[in-house]
């Protein structure tokens, strides 16, 4: 249903290096509600926390003050409802493309024709049909982050947490994957809702892909604002040079180099 919040973060923060007596804070008192089906893109500096934040969503890590909570119960670590998508692809090296995204619900005892369907589904999804028997180093990085998303996917997560995934292509590479993973992202919402947290340094790259955008401040990482963005959906590749487009990037823009400029006076 809208409006339900999906995610909730309620008062996190995070410090690291504490039993060590060199304590680093790197969130400040984190709040913050992501709704059912809601596409949220986490912007900020490097070595703001956004990486941190997601790390705790997913259950990797845990917060040293406050709680995360997802359908309104918290969560106590990783669960098979929240899928990772990493930078740097993170596939099996000696597994195919057909073996990586049906690792998952193969390790689940699933059935070998169900995951048979699976993967074909998938791999539909993301364009690699014909590369079902390729290895990760026979894939170029596009192809291969392709291959980690449908991975994610093929668990049926509610919920993505994607850290920077499209931060090690080439700009044209990065460009084209931003239109397929909104693609893909809508596909499979359709059959049921899938909410996304994106963590990014590109302002342009969050306006195009969100619903909304979260700016972070440099460490300790708080939230400094919030954007919605008005483009509807489904987004086309044009609205990049749209002078809307432009006037809301030197928005984001602005608010990160005045917070910038304060931390550095």
């Amino acid at each position: 249903m809208t409006g339900h919040h999906k995610i909730a973060v309620l008062g996190v923060a995070k410090r690291f290096g504490e039993t060590a007596g060199t304590s680093v804070n790197a969130l400040s008192m984190i709040d913050l509600s992501i709704a059912d089906g809601e596409f949220v893109s986490i912007l900020g500096p490097s070595g703001c926390g956004k990486s941190s934040l997601l790390n705790i969503i997913a259950g990797f890590e845990e917060s040293s003050t406050g709680r995360i909570e997802v359908d309104g119960k918290p969560i106590s670590g990783p669960a098979p409802n929240r899928g990772v998508v990493f930078q740097e692809y993170a596939l099996f090296p000696w597994l195919t493309v057909a073996g990586n995204i049906g690792f998952g619900p193969q390790s689940r005892g699933m059935r070998a024709s169900k995951v048979n369907r699976i993967v074909s589904r998938y791999v539909e999804l993301v364009s690699l049909t014909g590369f079902e028997q390729k290895y990760p180093h026979e894939l170029s990085g596009g192809m291969r982050q392709r291959c980690a998303l449908a991975r994610c996917m093929a668990n049926d997560p509610d919920i993505m947490l994607m850290d920077e995934p499209l931060a090690a292509l080439d700009a044209l590479t990065r460009v084209a994957l931003q239109d397929e993973l909104l693609r893909i992202w809508g596909e499979a919402s359709r059959v049921r809702k899938k909410t996304v947290v994106y963590v990014t340094h590109s302002i342009d790259e969050a306006i195009f892909l969100s619903d909304r955008i979260v700016v972070m401040t440099p460490r300790p990482g708080r939230i400094q604002g919030e954007f919605v963005v008005p483009f509807p959906r489904p987004r086309l590749p044009e609205i990049r040079i749209h002078q809307d487009f432009h006037g809301l990037s030197d928005k984001i823009w602005l608010m990160l180099q005045a917070e910038a400029g304060r931390k550095s006076c």
